[in-house]
Formats: C-alpha cells, structure tokens, sequence
C-alpha cells in the first residue's frame, strides 16, 4: 500500500484524502493543528508544523512515505519540495526551483532578470527601509507578504502617509518577517486564476478563469469568485502560456499540479503573477474537472504522480457551459454571530451543483479579508455566460446570510 504525506488539515483536502483512498492509499496528514477537520478523514496525523521543512522531511522517513504534497496549503510547499528531493519522491520541480516560486521576492527577481513583464518592485525585511524608497514606486502600490496565499496580507496604498500601516498588516500575515512593494498593475478585463498541470515541464491542462472580487469586502483585493471558461482573447491566453511554459523549461520544472493567478495588463502585456506547486484553495481542481470532463481529474493525477503511480489521460477540452466557483463571505465591516445560509430554491434546484457551507449557526463571522474568511464554496453551473453575470451580479437576491441580534 502506498503511503501518501499530505501537508496541511483544511477541509480543501478532503476530496484529496478521499480519491487516495479510492486508489489504495494510506494517507497521513500533517500541521501543528490536531483538531483540523481533514485529520479526522485521514489514516494518521503527525503533529509537525509545515514550514519546519527539517521536521517534515524527519517525519516523511519516520514514516517512510512513498510520497509528500502540500495541496491548497500554500506555506507547506517548499517543506514538501525539500522532503521529496532528499527522500529522491516525485516533485514538480527542484527544491532551489519551488523556492523562487513560494517567494514573491525571489521570484520578482527571477522574472526581471530573465526578461518576463514583471511590476516594479523590491522586498524588505526592515519595515523601516521603504521609507527611503518613496520615490522608486510608481504610485499606487500592493504590499504585501511574500509567502502567504489567498490575498491574506494584502493592501493596496495610495498614499504614501499610508505605507506603514499597511507593512503591518502584511507582517503580520506572513511567516519569515519580508514583505514585498509593487507597483498597482491595472489590467484589461479580468485577472486570472487556475489550476494547471504539467508533464514531464509541459503545459498539458492549463484553463484560465476570470477572477473577480468584492468591491464591498473589507479587502477589496481578496478573491470573491472564479468563471470558468474565461473571457481573455486568444492571443492574451496564448501569450500567457507562451511565458508559462518558458517559466516551467526555465526552472527545470516537471510533472504536477500548479495553482496560477495572471492576467494581461492595460499595457497589453502578460504578467504572471503567482505559480505556486499545489492544487489552489476553494476546491478549484473539482470544478475544473466536473466543467470540462474526465480527462481534466488533476487530484487524482497529482496523487498518481506524487506516489509513483502512472498518470491517467489529462487533456483540456471543451468547457460544457459556464459555471462559477463562488467564495461565500460576509457582507460586513465587524464580527457577527451567525443564525444561518440560505439558497433560493430555485437558483439551487437549477444552477448549484455543488455545495460546501463550512460555517454554522453559533459561528463567529469574521469581515471577508483573505481566502481563510470564507464561509463555504458554492459551484454554479449557467447555459450563457449572460445568465451567469446576471445572477452573480448581486448574490444577495439568492444567498442570504442572516445574523443573530
């Protein structure tokens, strides 16, 4: 039997845990967090912090472990990366390589110095120092983090006078003390968002999703839905790919899951974003597979390839409608108690094809500003991209979130 190491505990990994089961193996969970829900679905846990990467690669010998992921569990991917390189496991690519792309810093640089577009930007350690660099910004400028996921951290600043609350605020949402300052790109259309996946560093499944955002949120910056198929033109979806796959033969990259987030700015040029080594959050590999077909299964497949086991096909073909992956969040600016979730039986009966309310009555609603805030994912499945847009212009007309007094 083999044994699978899947770092992290969030409910976004068990349909993970449960297509391994479905394909014999055993699976042991790790964080530092015993009472995450996933733990209670696998064969074992072990109490290791994920971004210790020496206590996880102690425990992945201990156990003796045929292969190690971190999947929607972005500050556990170099620890896996690093584990499966010293153990010689299945990995996306070198562990110097996983680095560059867990970094924001690292890899701003990396894109500059092999002539990708890349926003204007430097990272800090010393919350003091960017006070010197008022004038290399071209304003409006994003700080935040550079190793945490979901938008967690993030601001935008306008106005310099507001810099250092917004250093704060990404310190004290990252791990290592950097925080990175670009310049505010304005893109055409949508920015994007994806789960990818390679084989042997080639691009075999790569659908972007226009990537939206609540205005209203607290973080306007933190991602509300994602539309699948997107509306980015031909030639912007190939010139993203083009760079891409130029980014995967740069780093030596090989067989596996990415999440990636791009778009094409005012300017017209490509941008990458983020590429991250993991399956994304918010279940986004489930509703790529069930809106474009059975060739499009990449749990089942980083799962394969982590283990050892043969791939099975993977191909993009046609999305069969227009569907959405919905982030359910609060509409408020404080903590509320929570009285209940509730869909319009028709909107459910006809579009929802997929549910997942992770809060309950009696919760503690936090104000929507990361991608930890959510209150459940919904996927929404539309005939017209017109239908959709139309439903998901203001939610609240089906989805109601009332509050206790």
């Amino acid at each position: 039997m083999k044994k699978l190491m899947i770092l992290g505990g969030s409910a976004f990994i068990l349909p993970v845990i449960e297509k391994a089961h479905q394909l014999g193996c055993y699976v042991i969970t790790c964080d530092y967090l015993p009472d995450n829900i996933a733990h209670k679905y696998s064969d074992e846990y072990c109490n290791v912090s994920v971004i210790d990467k020496e206590a996880v690669l102690e425990a992945a010998k201990k156990l003796n472990v045929d292969g190690i992921i971190s999947f929607a569990c972005d500050p556990g991917v170099a620890s896996a990366a690093y584990a499966a390189e010293k153990m010689g496991l299945p990995f996306q690519g070198p562990y110097e390589s996983v680095k560059i792309l867990q970094d924001k810093g690292l890899f701003r640089k990396f894109l500059t110095d092999n002539g990708f577009n890349c926003p204007h930007s430097k990272s800090y350690s010393d919350k003091n120092a960017p006070f010197n660099d008022i004038d290399f910004f071209d304003w409006p400028v994003i700080v935040k983090p550079v190793d945490s996921a979901g938008s967690k951290g993030v601001t935008r600043v306008d106005d310099p006078a507001k810099l250092s609350e917004a250093i704060d605020i990404a310190l004290d949402c990252g791990h290592n003390g950097q925080f990175i300052i670009e310049d505010f790109i304005t893109f055409k259309g949508f920015h994007s968002d994806g789960d990818f996946f390679t084989v042997d560093g080639k691009i075999v499944f790569g659908p972007f999703a226009d990537q939206l955002f609540d205005k209203q949120a607290v973080n306007p910056y933190t991602p509300a839905m994602l539309i699948w198929p997107a509306t980015m033109s031909a030639d912007d979806d190939k010139a993203l790919h083009d760079d891409l796959q130029r980014l995967m033969d740069l780093l030596n990259m090989k067989t596996g899951i990415y999440n990636i987030e791009a778009c094409v700015g005012a300017n017209g040029k490509p941008y990458i974003m983020e590429v991250s080594p993991r399956g994304g959050g918010c279940r986004i590999a489930e509703i790529q597979n069930m809106a474009y077909g059975e060739n499009a299964d990449l749990i089942e497949n980083e799962i394969r390839k982590a283990v050892g086991l043969p791939l099975t096909k993977i191909e993009q073909g046609k999305c069969d409608g227009h569907w959405v992956q919905f982030d359910i969040h609060s509409d408020t600016d404080c903590d509320r108690i929570l009285k209940a979730i509730t869909i319009d039986p028709e909107i459910e009966k006809n579009n929802v094809k997929y549910t997942m309310i992770t809060a309950k009555a009696g919760d503690v609603v936090k104000p929507f500003t990361g991608a930890n805030m959510t209150l459940g994912d919904l996927f929404l499945r539309f005939d017209t991209r017109e239908e959709l847009d139309k439903a998901m212009s203001d939610p609240s007309q089906w989805l109601k979130i009332e509050y206790q007094d």
